[in-house]
């Protein structure tokens, strides 16, 4: 999704040449032929449109002084690029101070232009995304917080906002990978808790002879290799909230001790004399159908009822698929951040690719493939070769084959054809499946010929990064000067 510059300038001939420039670029471009339009726009009521301000100096009226000094009261965070035919020393420090991000004297190249607007959206995505992680660090992650704003989550959201306002035990259900987690983060962050601690248990990753000392806590010596006291997450988690994830796992006779601390508000240390109190806050999460559970004896019933007073169900991301292109970029941020990478986006192409993918692992497996693209991308933007367990042949012909359908297998490209039609055979002479490693050399070298050689047209065709295709053509040992002189 391309982002939005608005263009502030008085002179419409310098807007209009400004515009040609960011739109060559791919960017969206709104006009402000003043200070006051430029401000309403902004710290309006379309604020949410404009990414980065593009602004002069020099105008009658509203200055750009004024109009800068007005966005970084209210709008801090918003990226604000320069421009002025003045390029002295005192107007370049006093408009950094006020908060530009960068400073342009005009007349300026194209190409200083692009990279200053690049850059500055850069450290906006990289800054908010600091700030996201600062406030899941500290518990102060909210529901304005969440990535993706698709219709099946705004129910999620309403619930979660008014679950949060009381001490309301909360179940949290979904798939795998739905982030769950995140939900209780964020129910955390909006109740009156916000900046108490937050300790969240996997009940299944816990060894079942460990889950009661590690949830109640134990004395000194109570216990062979108990060599200190140990309090347990509920103390640990006192005056805030416990996020007890994958519930459906607890072994059933702590159900019956977890079911207590929940009647009576205190835990009972193992090797303790006397009970402990405790206030806690109660999140817990599954991905099991706890009512069939109950029903086949594996969760009791009346943990159940007690858990279960203020359900919130998280569709997976397959309902969701709107949300897959904010979700991406928020991953590429992060990783970028993380990693120090430098991947820009993600064309449409691939976005297109990821909305239309069943995520079976959900927003986890999302993540995990943006990650996995981003190292092997060569480019700035994520493209679908960059995604191979999802484009391309790989996953159609690995289905094809695991579901043992010839027919299938042979529709996909007949056969022995690859003389008269030109197309690159998925099967040898005897009709057996080629190899990966043939058919991506047959189909590299087709393209090629196709193309006559230029290599850019062949990347782009391929959908692969020029230095990739060069990189494949070396491995193939694949001729290409022959190409090019015939």
């Amino acid at each position: 999704m391309s982002k939005t510059v608005l263009i502030v300038d008085d002179d419409p001939t310098q807007r209009r040449l400004l515009q040609a420039v960011v739109e060559k670029s791919g960017f969206s471009v709104l006009q402000a032929g003043n200070g006051d339009t430029a401000i309403e726009m902004v710290l309006g009521s379309d604020s949410a449109n404009v990414d980065v301000v593009l602004l002069d100096l020099i105008m009658p009226g509203t200055d750009g002084m004024e109009v800068l000094t007005a966005f970084a009261k209210k709008r801090p965070e918003m990226p604000v690029i320069v421009l002025t035919a003045k390029g002295s020393i005192e107007a370049v420090v006093t408009a950094m101070k006020t908060g530009a991000r960068d400073f342009v004297v005009k007349p300026a190249a194209p190409e200083r232009i692009v990279v200053s607007i690049r850059n500055a959206l850069e450290m906006k995505t990289l800054s908010r995304e600091v700030t996201r992680l600062k406030k899941q660090s500290t518990g102060g992650l909210t529901f304005d917080d969440l990535i993706g704003s698709s219709a099946v989550m705004r129910p999620v959201v309403a619930m979660g906002e008014r679950g949060a306002k009381a001490t309301i035990p909360i179940l949290i259900t979904g798939e795998s990978g739905v982030g769950k987690e995140v939900i209780a983060r964020a129910i955390q962050g909006a109740s009156d808790r916000a900046d108490k601690p937050f300790i969240s248990v996997n009940c299944g990753a816990i060894p079942e002879t460990l889950v009661e000392s590690i949830l109640f806590g134990h004395e000194k010596g109570s216990f062979t290799g108990a060599n200190a006291k140990h309090l347990g997450k509920f103390q640990e988690a006192h005056t805030g909230t416990l996020f007890l994830d994958e519930i459906g796992e607890l072994p059933l006779d702590m159900q019956v001790k977890l079911l207590r601390v929940l009647q009576e508000g205190e835990v009972d240390p193992i090797g303790s004399k006397r009970p402990v109190s405790v206030d806690v806050r109660i999140v817990s999460a599954t991905n099991l159908d706890l009512a069939e559970c109950v029903a086949n004896g594996s969760f009791r019933e009346d943990l159940y009822y007690r858990l279960n007073v203020f359900p919130i169900a998280v569709p997976p991301l397959r309902e969701r698929s709107e949300d897959i292109p904010a979700l991406t970029e928020h991953f590429i941020a992060r990783f970028n951040a993380q990693e120090k990478m430098n991947v820009s986006g993600a064309t449409s192409e691939t976005l297109k690719m990821l909305a239309t993918h069943e995520w079976k692992g959900n927003v986890r497996q999302l993540e995990n493939m943006i990650f996995r693209a981003m190292i092997l991308s060569d480019g700035n933007h994520l493209r679908p070769s960059d995604f191979p367990q999802i484009s391309g042949l790989m996953p159609l012909m690995s289905q094809i084959v695991e579901d043992g359908d010839r027919d299938a297998l042979e529709s996909l490209v007949p056969a022995n054809e690859s003389e008269d039609t030109g197309a690159v055979s998925v099967l040898d002479r005897e009709g057996h499946l080629r190899t990966l490693e043939d058919i991506e050399r047959d189909l590299i070298a087709f393209a090629i010929e196709t193309y006559h050689g230029h290599m850019s047209e062949v990347a782009r065709r391929l959908g692969i990064g020029r230095s990739t295709l060069y990189r494949k053509v070396r491995e193939h040992a694949l001729d290409v000067d022959h190409v090019r002189s015939a």
